[in-house]
């Protein structure tokens, strides 16, 4: 191995496993080596902040009828190229305009937002927030601290020893599963076995869980594959709420919109093994 090839430092967080060197990024554009250790580059680095339904999320079964301070930075560790958030989830530092928002301050914009419109807690979301693990940690012990929810919507792109770290501050999460075939997340730079184990390891750590699959034709619609996600997910509880969500093109990819029939012939296959699925963007 080359002297170029052992320079820099490997992040552990998520399966690329980049390894970075000197003030570079890894491909989340969101962590950096500085001084030989990784951190995150755009911790409290806030792009984008709403007071959502719950429901947004989407969670359809934890604190239905809520409202939730839903927050976002920069950066993702999936390269899809129908990315809805690609203005944020390809930024780099410096791309946009962002606010910083250090823990203790949406510690009290969420106590603020609870008073005065009965917010319920965080959501991290928006672009990956995992890529923002350190930021979400300490926050999340301090939100738990004042009763307030944490919730996060992710791909679920990240290693195990990090995600058992953060499972214990988490209350619900919305996990992508986005297709049901490494063939699928090769397409979108991932890596389906992390997924899935992020999915079982968050609901055996008692966290709610419901998942999102969205349905883009001629790749993951295919009604084998949705029985065997749906068998897969049931295997682990038959509660896991299932969301379909229609494609429409964005970004880079300009596939036709699904079908509204194939999204109801897929629910059909999935609700022979799951008690909850529920139709998005239609």
């Amino acid at each position: 191995m080359s002297e170029r090839e052992t320079d820099g430092v490997v992040c552990g967080l998520c399966p690329h496993h980049c390894r970075i060197v000197e003030g570079g990024t890894g491909l989340c554009a969101a962590r950096t080596n500085r001084g030989g250790k990784i951190v995150c580059q755009n911790y409290g680095q806030m792009t984008s902040l709403a007071l959502d339904p719950i429901e947004k999320k989407p969670l359809y079964h934890f604190r239905p009828g809520s409202v939730i301070l839903s927050v976002g930075s920069y950066g993702c560790n999936l390269l899809c190229p129908f990315c809805q958030n690609h203005e944020i989830s390809r930024a780099k530092a410096g791309d946009l305009r962002t606010e910083t928002l250090p823990p203790e301050a949406l510690v009290q914009l969420a106590e603020d937002t609870r008073q005065k419109y009965g917010n319920i807690g965080v959501a991290f979301t928006y672009n990956e927030p995992l890529v923002s693990y350190e930021y979400v940690l300490d926050c999340a012990k301090l939100l738990r601290a004042k009763d307030l929810a944490v919730v996060l919507v992710t791909n679920g792109q990240m290693c195990e020893a990090p995600l058992r770290k953060l499972l214990p501050y988490i209350d619900a999460m919305n996990i992508d599963l986005k297709g049901f075939t490494q063939t699928f997340y090769d397409w979108i730079g991932g890596d389906l076995e992390t997924t899935k184990t992020a999915i079982r390891l968050a609901v055996e750590a008692g966290v709610h869980v419901e998942v999102t699959t969205l349905v883009i034709p001629g790749r993951n619609d295919n009604e084998k594959e949705m029985e065997d996600e749906a068998c897969w997910l049931a295997s682990i509880s038959a509660e896991i709420p299932l969301h379909l969500s229609r494609y429409f093109p964005r970004y880079h990819c300009d596939i036709p919109m699904t079908p509204v029939e194939t999204l109801k012939k897929l629910a059909t296959v999935a609700e022979r093994h799951l008690k909850y699925i529920h139709l998005g963007n239609i």
